[in-house]
């Protein structure tokens, strides 16, 4: 608490100070923040990691493997999976990326972006277990064009479109853009409490461990999966990935907060 009321006071220090030489006016021309914003943001940043630089993959690799896999490149300040066109079979040096750094509680920020027909997901609390795919341990945001790839009509409800807790629950609303045009992404995770978010919205939330959890995953695709089951192991914590399902899909603008 102490922390957090430092924090805030030093923001509102900074506003005082800031109001006093500029009267609390805005600045520039229509629709720009005001000063006062602009000071508030400038701490909220601080707080944040960014996960990707927009120039290299420094901190990422392979899921389970120490390089990265040559189907990931860098375009236009966006990681970028070619696409094999192979789906999950993958092109000839592709698969998972993971970043090398275990999360526990904590706020995921991205932007994605799809080709038409693409598929891919943000997988988080993921563990790196030898001879398996990450998708057998780690929860799945899903990535996807709706309109034309086929799993946005499968599983139960919608819990394979865009957003969604991948074959878990559906994101709702569901607000996606179309192929070709990026889309805003969020994940929260706190003591147990998972929240999706989609261009601004909250879309779905959840909670693990508990016995309506187990239910959960008991009536999907990972049944009997004890990975799912207890998600993010003893320490309830696990890697961030980004999937490579065969299709060409973007990345961009990845950072994240700790929650302490």
């Amino acid at each position: 608490m102490r922390k957090v009321f430092y924090v805030f006071s030093l923001i509102a220090m900074s506003v005082m100070i800031l109001e006093s030489c500029t009267g609390g006016k805005k600045q520039g021309a229509q629709g720009e923040a005001t000063d006062t914003v602009a000071v508030a943001a400038a701490e909220d940043s601080s707080e944040w990691m960014v996960l990707f630089n927009g120039e290299n993959f420094e901190g990422w690799r392979g899921y389970n493997r120490q390089d990265m896999p040559k189907a990931w490149t860098i375009e236009d300040g966006a990681i970028k999976i070619n696409g094999s066109g192979q789906g999950e079979a993958g092109a000839k040096d592709g698969g998972d990326i993971i970043y090398d750094r275990k999360f526990k509680d904590f706020e995921l920020s991205f932007e994605w972006k799809v080709s038409e027909g693409a598929n891919s997901g943000v997988f988080y609390l993921a563990q790196e277990i030898p001879g398996e795919p990450i998708w057998k341990s780690a929860l799945e945001y899903q990535v996807l064009d709706n309109a034309k790839h086929p799993d946005a009509k499968l599983g139960k409800n919608g819990n394979r479109q865009s957003a969604s807790l991948y074959d878990l629950i559906p994101a709702v609303p569901q607000n996606s853009k179309p192929a070709g045009e990026w889309n805003t992404g969020g994940i929260m995770v706190y003591k147990g409490t998972v929240v999706h978010k989609q261009n601004g919205e909250n879309v779905l939330e959840c909670h693990l461990w508990t016995d309506d959890w187990k239910k959960l995953v008991e009536g999907s695709k990972f049944k009997g999966m004890e990975y799912i089951i207890n998600v993010g192991g003893p320490d309830h914590e696990g890697y961030i990935g980004l999937q490579d399902h065969g299709d060409d899909v973007w990345f961009r603008n990845i950072k994240i907060k700790i929650l302490d």
